[in-house]
């Protein structure tokens, strides 16, 4: 893909997060709990009752109330918070997208869901050993939410690797994240 390619591809992706305000679901004490039949499986994927949401536009609404409690997920409002099943993080991250920005690099992050990311102090990159002994970098979207990011992103971001004398780094936003040997 041409770097031109790729940021529009990035623009496109990113109106729905530039059009919509997030809402405030952390400052939410709803009273009614229940639970739903949501899942998202391993790879980000939203589903109901077994069948996979056709409707996009469905998933990121779901998505913009979503909120993490511990090892628990729900779909919050003022009112009520459903729990949902999520099998790793809810978010699956497809794209990157690396810039110079007064003289930093700057890496951002696309959800498959139009989240736009910045790698910085408050949005951490890190490191997970998967089942399989593999290093998975994930990062965190927001709110302690985090995503996992693809292979092709895996692998965009690993050649960004900068091995100095303490370790190997990947930097962003004027932030060094450890990365593995």
């Amino acid at each position: 893909m041409s770097e031109n390619t790729g940021k529009d591809l990035f623009k496109m992706l990113g109106k729905f997060e530039q059009q919509q305000k997030m809402p405030p679901v952390e400052s939410w004490n709803p009273t009614v709990e229940a639970e739903i039949d949501i899942h998202i499986d391993s790879q980000g994927r939203w589903f109901h009752e077994g069948g996979h949401f056709d409707r996009q536009d469905l998933a990121r609404m779901f998505a913009s109330i979503l909120r993490r409690e511990g090892d628990n997920y729900y779909l919050v409002t003022p009112v009520e918070k459903l729990k949902i099943r999520i099998d790793d993080v809810p978010f699956s991250i497809v794209l990157m997208k690396t810039e110079l920005k007064d003289g930093l690099q700057t890496l951002s992050f696309m959800t498959s869901l139009g989240d736009e990311v910045i790698a910085s102090e408050k949005n951490r990159i890190e490191f997970r050993l998967s089942s399989s002994g593999d290093q998975i970098p994930y990062i965190e979207v927001r709110n302690g939410l985090w995503g996992k990011l693809n292979q092709s992103t895996y692998y965009e971001l690993i050649n960004l690797v900068q091995e100095r004398k303490d370790g190997f780094f990947i930097s962003s936003s004027g932030f060094d994240f450890k990365a593995p040997a």
